[in-house]
């Protein structure tokens, strides 16, 4: 079973690596991994970029690829607390 506290006994933030990756490479057209990381804006544009030129799935695969194989504690510091919204 995972831990799910720190060192110090508080209680140890999610890390959405893997629900991102996953999303980002099957649904990375539709910017749902940015909503789940909680980059609502970038959401956004990543669906616009969809329709209006069709980029979003190809950012959404390479998104996925990268977030999949950081390391669980570096995909952390990078996306859910050092808030880096795109790659």
């Amino acid at each position: 079973m995972e831990n799910t506290q720190s060192e110090f006994g508080a209680p140890k933030p999610e890390n959405k690596k893997v629900l991102a990756g996953v999303l980002a490479i099957v649904l990375g057209y539709l910017g749902i991994h940015k909503f789940i990381l909680g980059y609502t804006k970038e959401g956004v544009i990543q669906i616009l970029l969809t329709l209006l030129c069709g980029v979003g799935a190809v950012i959404g695969l390479i998104e996925g690829i990268i977030y999949l194989t950081k390391s669980d504690e570096d995909f952390y510091q990078t996306y859910q607390v050092g808030r880096k919204p795109w790659f």
